[in-house]
């Protein structure tokens, strides 16, 4: 089924069951179940051939992510950030989203911070402890809305830090395969407050407010916006909506489809911000080894896949 078409975008339509079933058994039909199956090896990201672009967008049309793997390494940053943000480029992916951390070319460096050092300090993506399951800018509004998210390892961690990865399209299957009320109760305007926050330095973010699934009635695409913290987070107050979260919980922790994934140094992920999480890592302090991954977040989808 082409994307953009009439029938792609009634995919969702509660009422369209013989359209959603033949989407659903030809997702269900590629959806791999090692991450190696997502994997392509690319010689230069800053010059890609046309056999490497046409594999990298064959996985994220089919999975909405791809993992790459580069033969060209450099241990400088800056020309890291450079390829990183060229390879993306490539894809399609050029609006990048304004964030207080991001360095000049747009790239976020996620790596462990002083806890006295700076504003990313305290935050958790910026320490070694693990980061639960989410999607990126779940508390952005609906105009800052994050459609792709890339990860370039420069350096990773002596031990740990590996990705789990699950594609929204197949949350939502095994959700409404469950049962037909846990999407309208996920699709609810109301469904996933995150209250305004009002950082020590100043910084504000408003109150978010919103579903967990939207999808463009023209396109199809479908955007799922989620977060499985504990703090600082309320879910709409009703039963469906709590045996809905309960389940997509089991269906994380449970199927076959998630994907686990250590990046190494020249290996990075680009997808359309698909649901994912991070282990725990240790860092070196008797080699100085220490872990730094280069994220981008866009407010565009990969090109092919919209």
């Amino acid at each position: 089924m082409k994307p953009g078409t009439k029938e792609q975008a009634a995919i969702y339509r509660l009422d369209r069951t013989e359209v959603y079933d033949h989407w659903r058994n030809e997702k269900l039909s590629n959806a791999p179940t090692r991450a190696t199956d997502l994997l392509v090896e690319i010689n230069d990201m800053n010059a890609l051939s046309e056999a490497e672009h046409t594999e990298l967008l064959k996985r994220c049309l089919n999975n909405n992510m791809v993992i790459y793997a580069c033969g060209k390494l450099s241990n400088d940053e800056a020309a890291a950030r450079t390829s990183a943000h060229t390879l993306n480029a490539h894809l399609g992916l050029h609006r990048l989203e304004s964030h207080r951390s991001m360095g000049a070319d747009g790239l976020v460096a996620i790596e462990v911070i002083d806890e006295n050092a700076e504003s990313r300090a305290g935050f958790i993506p910026y320490s070694d402890k693990p980061l639960s399951w989410h999607t990126d800018g779940y508390y952005n509004p609906t105009a800052a809305r994050i459609k792709a998210m890339t990860l370039h390892c420069a350096r990773p961690a002596p031990e740990g830090g590996d990705n789990a990865l699950f594609d929204p399209e197949l949350a939502y299957i095994r959700l409404r395969d469950e049962n037909l009320d846990y999407i309208s109760a996920l699709s609810h305007r109301r469904t996933l407050t995150i209250p305004a926050f009002c950082g020590e330095n100043g910084e504000t973010r408003a109150q978010s407010v919103g579903p967990v699934f939207t999808w463009d009635r023209y396109t199809g695409n479908l955007h799922m916006r989620f977060t499985d913290r504990k703090r600082h987070i309320e879910w709409a107050d009703n039963e469906l909506t709590r045996e809905a979260i309960g389940f997509l919980r089991q269906v994380l922790e449970t199927d076959a489809h998630v994907l686990t994934y250590r990046l190494e140094a020249g290996q990075g992920l680009i997808c359309n911000n698909v649901l994912h999480n991070r282990s725990a890592f240790k860092d070196s302090q008797q080699t100085g080894e220490t872990r730094l991954i280069l994220r981008g977040r866009y407010l565009d989808r990969i090109e092919g896949t919209c």
